[in-house]
C-alpha cells in the first residue's frame, strides 16, 4: 500500500504543476462564469434610445392609435400621408422608422411593413403584433354583434396550468416538477459524459506517454505493475476531483466578484425581479396601456420552478453523482489504462477505443431520451447495466427512481469495477512491457487467460 500511495501522489503532484492543468482550471471557471454574467450584461445595455415610429394606413382608419406608446417608442398616426412620401427621407423627419400597415392586414397577416434604418429590437415587433392581433381578433368578434366584447375578451382570457402530484406506496404526496427534472436529468447526464470520458482517457494518455519514454521500465523495477495501474488511476481520480472542486469555487468566486464591482447597479437583481416584471407588464396589458405580449403566467412558471428546485432529493442526487462519477471512473480508467498499455502510441489504440466508446456515447444517447420516458425499459436496463448505468442513472434520479433499482445498479457498479480491474490488471502486467508490436485482439486474449 506504501507503494500505491507513493505512485498516487507522485501522479498527482506531477498532473497538478502541470502547465495545462493551470491554465484548464483557472480558464474554464471564467466560462462558467461568463454564464451567469451575460445576461446580467444584456438586460442592464438593452436598447433604451427613444424611437419615433410613423404609422401610415391607405386610406384606412382600422388601426388609427391601436398600438399604444410605450416608454421607449411613440407611435405617431400619419393621415393623408402616402408610404412614397416619406419612404426614403423618414430618418430625416426624426423619425425611427416607417409602420406600414396595408388595409388587407385582416385578411393576410403578412400585410404590414416596419421600415428602418437599423435592425429593430425584437421586443418593439412583439408589441406591434401584439397589439395588431388584439384588435383583429376583436374586430373579427364584432362581426358576430356581440355585446360588451371588451368585458368577455378580458373574462374569457383563461390559461390551464397542470399541478403534478406524486404519491408513493404509503401514501404520502409531494408536488414535483417535469421541467426541473428534466434539466437536472440533462445536467447530470451530460456531466457524467464528460468528466468520465475526459479523466478516463487522461489516465490512457499518462500510460502511453510513460510507456513511450521508457519511464516505466525504470518504475515496474521497483512496484508491481498492477500497483503501478492502480496508483495512476486513484492519482488521476484525485486530479479530476481537485479541478472539479476548484471550478466549482472559482466559478461562484467570480461570479460574486463581478457581481460585487464590474456589472451596474442592481444588474443581478433585475434578473431576480424578472417574475415581478411580468406581472406588472401583463397587468399594465390587461388595463390597454401597453400592447406587451408578456403573460402573467410566467409569475407562476417562476414559482413552480423554484418550489420544485426545493422539493428535489438533492441529498440523494449529490450521493448518486458523487458515487456515479467515481465507479464509473474506475471502470473506464481501467479499460484505458489497458489500452494505453497495449499500444506504443496513441495512433494504435483507435482499434481498441471503439468498444469503450461505443457504450459511453450509447449512454448519452439513452439519457437523452430518458428525459422524456425515464419509465421505459430501455431507460430502465441501461441504468442497471454497469457500462452505461453512470450516465443513464443520472438521467432517471431526478424522477424518482425506486431505491431498489438504484441499490442494483450500485451493487452492479461495484462488481463489475472488480472484473474491469482484474481484467485490466492482467493485460497491464504484460503490455506495459511490450515495445514494436503491434497488439491485436487475440494477442489481448492470451494475456487475460495467462496463468502465471
Amino acid at each position: 500500500m506504501n507503494k500505491i500511495a507513493l505512485i498516487i501522489r507522485r501522479e498527482y503532484v506531477t498532473r497538478v504543476r502541470k502547465k495545462s492543468f493551470i491554465i484548464m482550471t483557472l480558464l474554464t471557471p471564467f466560462l462558467f462564469a461568463l454564464i451567469f454574467i451575460i445576461p446580467a450584461l444584456v438586460m442592464t445595455n438593452e436598447d433604451k434610445d427613444f424611437k419615433k415610429i410613423a404609422v401610415i394606413e391607405d386610406g384606412s382608419d382600422l388601426f388609427k392609435n391601436v398600438i399604444p406608446d410605450t416608454k421607449d417608442t411613440d407611435f405617431e398616426y400619419l393621415e393623408g400621408v402616402k408610404l412614397n412620401d416619406i419612404r426614403n427621407n423618414f430618418s430625416e423627419m426624426g423619425y425611427y422608422g416607417v409602420l406600414y400597415i396595408s388595409p388587407d392586414l385582416v385578411a393576410n397577416p403578412d400585410a404590414i411593413q416596419l421600415i428602418s434604418r437599423k435592425q429593430p429590437p425584437i421586443g418593439l415587433l412583439d408589441h406591434i403584433s401584439g397589439s395588431l392581433e388584439k384588435e383583429i381578433e376583436k374586430q373579427k368578434l364584432l362581426a358576430y354583434n356581440i355585446e360588451n366584447l371588451d368585458e368577455i375578451l378580458r373574462t374569457i382570457n383563461t390559461s390551464v396550468r397542470i399541478q403534478t402530484i406524486k404519491m408513493d406506496e404509503t401514501g404520502s404526496a409531494r408536488e414535483t416538477s417535469t421541467g426541473i427534472s428534466m434539466a437536472l436529468a440533462y445536467i447530470g447526464g451530460f456531466l457524467m459524459y464528460m468528466l468520465v470520458f475526459m479523466f478516463g482517457s487522461m489516465v490512457m494518455r499518462g500510460v502511453i506517454e510513460e510507456k513511450t519514454n521508457r519511464i516505466v521500465e525504470v518504475i515496474v523495477s521497483s512496484v508491481k505493475p498492477v500497483q503501478l495501474m492502480l496508483g495512476k488511476i486513484i492519482g488521476v481520480a484525485l486530479v479530476g476531483l481537485t479541478q472539479f472542486a476548484l471550478w466549482i469555487v472559482l466559478t461562484l468566486a467570480l461570479v460574486m466578484v463581478v457581481k460585487t464591482n464590474l456589472l451596474p447597479e442592481g444588474a443581478m437583481e433585475q434578473i431576480q425581479q424578472l417574475p415581478q416584471s411580468f406581472a406588472e407588464a401583463d397587468q399594465a396589458s390587461a388595463a390597454g396601456t401597453s400592447g406587451t405580449t408578456i403573460s402573467a403566467e410566467q409569475l407562476t412558471e417562476f414559482q413552480k420552478i423554484f418550489a420544485g428546485a426545493l422539493s428535489m432529493p438533492w441529498g440523494l442526487i449529490i450521493f448518486s453523482f458523487v458515487f456515479y462519477f467515481l465507479t464509473g471512473y474506475l471502470l473506464y480508467a481501467s479499460l484505458f489504462a489497458a489500452i494505453g498499455s497495449a499500444v506504443d502510441n496513441e495512433t494504435e489504440t483507435q482499434q481498441f477505443m471503439m468498444p469503450v466508446t461505443i457504450p459511453i456515447i450509447l449512454g448519452l444517447v439513452v439519457a437523452m431520451g430518458t428525459m422524456q420516458n425515464p419509465e421505459s425499459s430501455l431507460s430502465f436496463w441501461f441504468s442497471i447495466i454497469p457500462l452505461t448505468s453512470p450516465i443513464v442513472m443520472m438521467a432517471r434520479i431526478p424522477f424518482d427512481v425506486p431505491a431498489w433499482e438504484i441499490a442494483l445498479s450500485m451493487g452492479l457498479m461495484l462488481l463489475t469495477i472488480v472484473g474491469a480491474v482484474w481484467m485490466a490488471a492482467k493485460i497491464y502486467r504484460t503490455g506495459i512491457l511490450m515495445y514494436g508490436k503491434k497488439t491485436s485482439y487475440k494477442e489481448l486474449w492470451k494475456w487475460l487467460t495467462y496463468k502465471g
